[in-house]
């Protein structure tokens, strides 16, 4: 099944009320243009204080945390100053945890979607390449594989997170600020149905936690007091642009059936939503496309011959990729409003290894066509 790229809104993300704010707990060292809205934490911030038995915790961790890791990746981030442009590499610190005996990892889209190296670190040490096998943006998913599990290492046990109620206490374990294997402790303090907290992620149900949540949180797993996966860390919600209790984890039956069930397919895009005064701006010859914001190394995307922005412009405040290919349709279905993109992400949804997938775009003032079977 084929993932959809990572996207941005044309106009950007719209400011919440009450200048609410939603952010990726990344580390500083990478703030993309494309979440330049986004909060991020500005210092590491104390777990919530959460009575839970002594003797039982650090057994529980010291269990659970085995399964977890360190996911670092490495790319390339269009950014523009002083009005010029400039491609500059970002190492990127995420979490993972350990699905599969084989080598199946999960973690969260934003941290590798376009990176064009990972490497995951164990627990003891030891590190290893990995690659994307699939990724679902739509729910800030995705799968890395690596060549094997290192010994000692057990997968982690997936709950059943429809069991999951406000109120029960829950740890997370992840590397924020890249401080490897740290634990926070607090509550399930929420519980929201697809499409109701943040549009960018539409398809993921959404657990919410009080459990502190940093930059490098993102991807990590979030467990119940019997040591079964619930959840996987996304994002936090922010008025400062700290950490304030409110941090929200895809729920573990989402994991299960987008990553280890139908498994969304990785394409390594970033892109641009373009519309409205935009398109016009752009002489594009429709009134919506995709506009090709990034493409990971060694990825379909690559491979098929889409090319990626190669500057950023200022358009009424906003920093507006160009350069990149914009898509105009897909999979024979043409690009021309939202329905018609819902059309084209259900095809893809079809698709899967070997299968062909085509594009039509808009390159150099020129319509041309790629097309080409996925891995």
């Amino acid at each position: 099944m084929v993932g959809d790229p990572m996207e941005t809104e044309g106009g950007g993300m719209n400011p919440h009320p009450m200048h609410v704010r939603i952010g990726w707990p990344v580390p500083t060292s990478r703030l993309p243009r494309r979440w330049s809205l986004l909060a991020v934490a500005a210092g590491i911030v104390a777990a919530t204080a959460v009575s839970v038995e002594a003797e039982d915790l650090p057994e529980l961790f010291q269990r659970v945390s085995k399964s977890v890791v360190v996911v670092r990746a490495k790319g390339r981030d269009l950014t523009a100053r002083d009005g010029a442009s400039f491609l500059v590499k970002y190492n990127e610190v995420g979490s993972g945890v350990v699905a599969t005996a084989d080598g199946k990892i999960v973690t969260a889209a934003h941290v590798v979607q376009t990176a064009d190296d990972i490497t995951v670190q164990f627990a003891g040490g030891e590190t290893m390449p990995a690659r994307v096998i699939a990724s679902e943006v739509k729910a800030d998913l995705a799968l890395l594989q690596v060549a094997h599990v290192p010994i000692g290492i057990p997968p982690a046990q997936l709950g059943d997170s429809s069991k999951v109620r406000v109120g029960e206490q829950v740890l997370i374990v992840g590397a924020p600020y890249g401080i490897a294997h740290t634990l926070t402790v607090g509550h399930v303090s929420g519980r929201h149905k697809p499409n109701t907290v943040y549009a960018e992620i539409p398809l993921a149900e959404f657990l919410q936690t009080d459990a502190a949540i940093n930059q490098g949180n993102s991807g990590g797993p979030m467990f119940n007091m019997r040591g079964e996966v619930i959840g996987v860390v996304s994002h936090i919600i922010s008025k400062s642009g700290g950490y304030e209790g409110l941090g929200f984890v895809v729920s573990s039956n989402m994991v299960r059936q987008l990553m280890l069930e139908r498994r969304s397919f990785w394409s390594g895009i970033s892109w641009f939503r373009v519309s409205g005064d935009l398109a016009e701006y752009l002489n594009l010859p429709q009134p919506f496309g995709l506009l090709v914001e990034e493409v990971s190394k060694r990825s379909p995307a690559e491979a098929i011959g889409l090319m990626p922005s190669r500057a950023v412009a200022k358009l009424d405040g906003r920093d507006i990729p160009l350069g990149g290919d914009i898509v105009l349709a897909a999979m024979g279905i043409q690009l021309v409003d939202e329905t018609s993109y819902q059309e084209v992400r259900e095809r893809w949804a079809q698709l899967k290894s070997g299968d062909e997938w085509t594009f039509k775009v808009f390159r150099a003032g020129r319509v041309i066509d790629l097309k080409g079977r996925l891995p």
